[in-house]
């Protein structure tokens, strides 16, 4: 895994293609044979803004991404679904939520239909064949709402109030997933590891058509969309599969810092709303040998590496600004706090922020954001990570059903969230229902297990370690990953156990 950076693909000119096919098949008929529906149910309808597509299979890919460029319209209502978990322990519900004549009515889906919060499992059948008519793949594809390609007529709504992609986090508690009235979804993932068949250079024929059981649950017509797919082999470099990664959220740009240091006395104003930082366990849990390098890090040794969110369950947003003082190596760090109208109300100096040069990193990082620690099987401290500073950026969609939740947060992509080496000031933003992850495979995401003996372990995520940060509460500040090591030195393995009904190592 890399840390999540979704980047939602903007197909503009497939979905001029698209207006242009729903245009001149003039306004959309109601699925289902013309039954009737209620004023504000949405009527879906899967159309190909294209009747033919050219792929690229790279050197050394297993197979080809396979973007068909088949969307679903909707129109007669928004398309809205609130999914949720009450704990880990309970299973995913989803509900669609239909606005119709002043009044919100829910309709809860079929219990086990949606497993996680990535999208509707199951939802295309695509099957391939070659220019002999000889069937080569037979396939599904999930479809998450939230890969949007863009209105399909004027006078749609200009923006759309919903998210952008769904969450691929295990442990996500709460997601929204809809597409606005008069706009239309991209069926292919945006992420394009999750939709890649092998297919070598050739010419094929693609049918694409929306499994039964959704289309009884939408009540869409029974219809089937015919793509030539050309696959050109590309011996070059380019994107390839994990060129692009999770469509979920816009490349983010820069949020400026306040002008100036905050002046008059630092107060932490009681009475207001504040962020409330949660751990969540670990996962993406692995043996690898250092090769990734990082500080204090040598290559050959056994290293335990996991992936760790932090999200931020509101109702106010986290916000820090750093400032440097000419010459200075550091940052002096500072916590805002805002009203229930998003006006500035206090302020406190809260630690500083560092610049980290290494590869995966460079930015500034704001430190005491987090710890990670591995204790024994009595919980006791056994090795405790160097990685306390981090970039505060909004990877993860956790909860986007709790209070204040921003569906469009800025500051998601990395590389611009927190600022370069020679910035004077940076601001650092964690909003409301938004975690932020490091994986595996960054530096610093690993503890040296080489010379610990085999047997039970646990992995120990601490948000807020010194309790810089102001905040509504501390008691879900801590979580722990059972883990059990074995194998031998240079051969070690990890059994990473369910965590209630999560099953991700």
């Amino acid at each position: 895994m890399t840390r999540h950076n979704p980047t939602a693909l903007r197909r503009s000119a497939i979905i001029a293609a698209a207006a242009l096919t729903v245009g001149a098949a003039g306004t959309l008929a109601a699925p289902g044979a013309g039954a009737a529906t209620a004023p504000g149910t949405p009527k879906l309808q899967l159309i190909a803004a294209t009747p033919s597509v050219t792929v690229d299979r790279y050197q050394g890919e297993p197979g080809v991404y396979l973007d068909l460029g088949t969307y679903i319209t909707v129109d007669g209502g928004p398309l809205e679904m609130r999914v949720t978990r009450k704990s880990y322990n309970d299973p995913v519900v989803a509900s669609q939520v239909i606005h119709s004549g002043g009044r919100t009515v829910t309709k809860t889906l079929p219990t086990g239909l949606v497993k996680d919060f990535s999208g509707l499992p199951d939802f295309l059948k695509v099957t391939i064949s070659d220019a002999s008519g000889t069937k080569v793949a037979d396939t599904t594809q999930s479809f998450c709402p939230n890969t949007r390609a863009g209105r399909i007529r004027p006078d749609a709504p200009a923006t759309s109030k919903y998210p952008e992609g769904c969450s691929d986090n295990p442990f996500a508690l709460g997601g929204v997933w809809g597409v606005e009235k008069g706009w239309a979804a991209s069926t292919s993932p945006a992420f394009r590891g999750g939709n890649v068949v092998d297919l070598r250079a050739g010419v094929y024929t693609a049918k694409v058509s929306v499994a039964k059981k959704y289309r009884d649950l939408f009540g869409m017509a029974d219809k089937t969309q015919t793509v030539k797919v050309t696959v050109r082999q590309n011996s070059g470099g380019g994107e390839g599969l994990a060129g692009v990664r999770h469509g979920q959220k816009n490349a983010s740009k820069a949020l400026k810092p306040a002008a100036n240091r905050p002046v008059g006395r630092a107060a932490v104003p009681a009475d207001m709303p504040k962020p409330d930082l949660r751990a969540l366990p670990a996962y993406g849990i692995a043996i690898t040998d250092g090769d990734e390098g990082g500080a204090g890090v040598v290559a050959g040794k056994d290293y335990l590496a996991f992936s760790a969110t932090v999200w931020n369950g509101g109702p106010s947003p986290l916000v820090v600004d750093g400032f440097r003082k000419p010459g200075a190596e550091k940052m002096d760090a500072y916590q805002y706090f805002y009203d229930a109208k998003g006006k500035q109300v206090g302020y406190t100096p809260t630690g500083t922020m560092e610049w980290d040069p290494r590869d995966g990193h460079q930015h500034w990082h704001f430190s005491d954001f987090a710890s990670y620690r591995l204790l024994g099987a009595d919980k006791r401290e056994i090795v405790r990570s160097g990685k306390e500073a981090f970039c505060l950026a909004n990877t993860d969609a956790i909860d986007y059903t709790v209070k204040n939740a921003n569906w469009h947060p800025y500051n998601t992509d990395l590389a611009t969230a927190c600022g370069e080496e020679s910035a004077v000031s940076v601001r650092e933003v964690l909003d409301v229902g938004n975690g932020d992850t490091y994986s595996q495979s960054r530096p610093g995401q690993s503890f040296d297990v080489s010379d610990l003996p085999n047997g039970t372990y646990y992995i120990q995520v601490i948000a807020n370690p010194d309790n810089r940060l102001k905040e509504q509460s501390t008691a879900n500040n801590v979580t722990y990953r059972k883990v059990v090591l074995g194998g031998t030195p240079g051969a070690r393995t990890v059994t990473v156990p369910k965590y209630g009904r999560i099953d991700a190592p």
